[in-house]
């Protein structure tokens, strides 16, 4: 059998498929009427472009051999495709369903895109028309520095390395010796269903999705459409929009800052020329300097010239009031006026009972206010046993708390002075100098007799 059936091409529908920790598949061909063991060694296995999984369609090349442990025959696959577009396209929806239901295009994993990326990383084939179109559409619209991940664009592996690359741009470190990106476009010509097909893996959709670094997809032509598509931060339908996308146009810019640094000049100089509008117009409605003085100094003519008619009244007044009175200091007038008032001095004598009645009256006064201070003398008291106690000052002391803060006492006898010093205080030193006392009020001046 194994000499007869050495290369078979079989079709059917994938039923148990299982990967053994070694890295081999064993699964089951069948159809409607039949069913056929498979086995897929690990090498051949690694190479596949798609996930293996139960009710898949598939095209298997190998050669048929016997397997004596369960007396049955069996297929050693070397290669496997998917039967036809539609069982790609159901597989391709179907592995959509279960991505979308994780939320891996969930709209709110969104990211935008910088404005202005310095740094940005293409994830795509270094040989194909992809990346020079990129670099040209670049240079064009902004410079930017790129780093080129060359990868597998189509064929066994091609996920795989797209992966990788996805998650080494995201592993890079900021500051490191290799610059981290600000964005990253995975790009791919376009092609069949087959020829995209990398970029329908689960592995490559997860990584774009983890990336922690916005992805822009550009993958196929406008009408291609991928899973990576749905994952990615961005879609462009070309890689020429993906690089449109990345950067602005620097002419725009540089047109848009000298717009704005016009805009910034004339609103500055905006305010200074409406001030000096307003200022003009303003000036303009003020009335001249001639017609705000001229009332003022019509007044002030008519004051001055009714200043000098006043004074010339005032003059002629004076030397009228002065003629009449120079006759009345006439000499004569003057010495019979003075006769008059030495009569009426003559005339005039001083009663005694006037002067007299004053000085009584200041005379009781005086008794009286002597007979006060007798009575209010504090050492009168001292006659009948009591002791007035002063402080070096000659102040009064009249509480214990006040004579215990000074350093030495005087006690007032009636026959003496005797000096003490308080409790703990030193008894002052005989000979010293004793404090003056306190000078007494000055008694009422009294009145006058005149």
């Amino acid at each position: 059998m194994e000499d007869r059936f050495g290369f078979v091409r079989v079709r059917g529908e994938l039923s148990g498929v299982k990967r053994a920790a070694s890295g081999h598949v064993y699964l089951a061909l069948k159809d409607e009427n039949a069913r056929l063991d498979g086995v897929m060694w690990r090498g051949n296995a690694q190479r596949l472009g798609f996930q293996l999984e139960d009710g898949l369609e598939v095209i298997a090349t190998g050669k048929l051999t016997t397997y004596p442990g369960r007396s049955n025959y069996q297929i050693v696959i070397d290669r496997m495709e998917i039967a036809g577009e539609g069982a790609l396209l159901a597989l391709l929806a179907k592995t959509k369903a279960r991505l979308e239901a994780e939320g891996l295009f969930a709209a709110e994993r969104k990211r935008p895109l910088p404005f202005l990326p310095r740094v940005i990383g293409v994830v795509t084939s270094p040989t194909g028309a992809v990346i020079r179109d990129i670099l040209h559409r670049l240079a064009d619209r902004f410079p930017s520095r790129v780093l080129v991940w060359p990868v597998l664009v189509q064929g066994q592996g091609a996920a795989q390395q797209v992966a990788a690359a996805v998650r080494g741009f995201s592993a890079l470190p900021p500051g490191g010796p290799v610059p981290r990106p600000d964005l990253v476009i995975v790009a791919r010509g376009g092609g069949s269903i087959e020829d995209l097909w990398a970029f329908n893996e689960e592995i490559v959709v997860r990584a774009v999705a983890d990336c922690s670094i916005p992805v822009i997809s550009a993958v196929g032509h406008e009408t291609d459409t991928t899973l990576v598509d749905f994952a990615a931060d961005r879609r462009a339908p070309t890689p020429t929009a993906a690089a449109e996308m990345a950067v602005p146009v620097r002419e725009e810019l540089n047109g848009q800052l000298a717009e704005l640094g016009l805009r910034q000049r004339r609103a500055a100089v905006r305010p200074l020329q409406l001030g000096r509008e307003r200022l003009a117009a303003r000036a303009e409605r003020l009335p001249r300097a001639e017609a705000l003085l001229s009332p003022y100094a019509q007044a002030l003519d008519e004051v001055s010239d009714r200043l000098r008619r006043a004074l010339k009244d005032r003059t002629v007044s004076a030397r009228q009031a002065l003629q009449a009175d120079a006759a009345r200091l006439s000499a004569p007038l003057l010495a019979a006026r003075l006769e008059r008032a030495r009569d009426r001095l003559a005339a005039a004598r001083l009663a005694p009972a006037l002067v007299t009645r004053r000085i009584d009256t200041a005379r009781g006064q005086l008794a009286a206010l002597a007979r006060l201070a007798q009575s209010l003398n504090p050492d009168n008291v001292l006659e009948r046993g009591y002791v007035r106690v002063t402080a070096p000052d000659g102040r009064t002391l009249t509480s214990r708390a006040a004579a215990a803060g000074e350093a030495a006492l005087a006690l007032h006898f009636r026959d003496g002075v005797l000096d003490v010093a308080p409790a703990g205080g030193d008894a002052p030193v005989r000979g010293a100098p004793r404090p003056k006392p306190a000078p007494r009020p000055a008694p009422p001046e009294q009145g006058k007799l005149l």
